[in-house]
């Protein structure tokens, strides 16, 4: 990780993570699809291997796409109380849109810092 500070500037994560851009020189693309990781950085050559976000950016997305959706569920159920079939029509395309976008914000920003932060999945440090 030396050489990279060498050879590139800096890149901000979480600009780069939340773009899904290459968190070593913020210009190649993170990912290949929608949540799928490309095998390295078109740009710079990074290998993106150390890359695992695993479940950190899921758990994250329910507890915030849950709190957005329960709670607007709710109130419109109180207060306008449509039938079962709007709820349907409304909430599960929402759950779907903001779940997947935000799964990919997530874990473009989780693996920007583990680049940052030198951060390599299943190791700990026992210094």
């Amino acid at each position: 990780m030396d050489e990279d500070k060498a050879l590139y500037p800096p890149v901000d994560p979480f600009s780069a993570g939340l773009r899904g851009c290459c968190p070593r020189c913020g210009q190649g693309k993170l990912f290949d699809g929608l949540l799928k990781v490309k095998p390295a950085c078109a740009s710079c050559g990074l290998d993106y291997s150390f890359a695992d976000s695993g479940d950190g950016p899921v758990v994250f997305v329910l507890l915030i796409v849950g709190f957005i959706v329960v709670g607007a569920a709710l109130w419109m159920e109180v207060n306008v109380n449509p039938p079962l079939w709007v709820h349907f029509l409304l909430w599960i395309p929402l759950v779907i849109v903001l779940g997947l976008g935000l799964t990919r914000i997530l874990k473009g920003l989780l693996i920007a810092l583990q680049y940052r932060n030198n951060a390599r999945p299943g190791e700990i440090d026992r210094g």
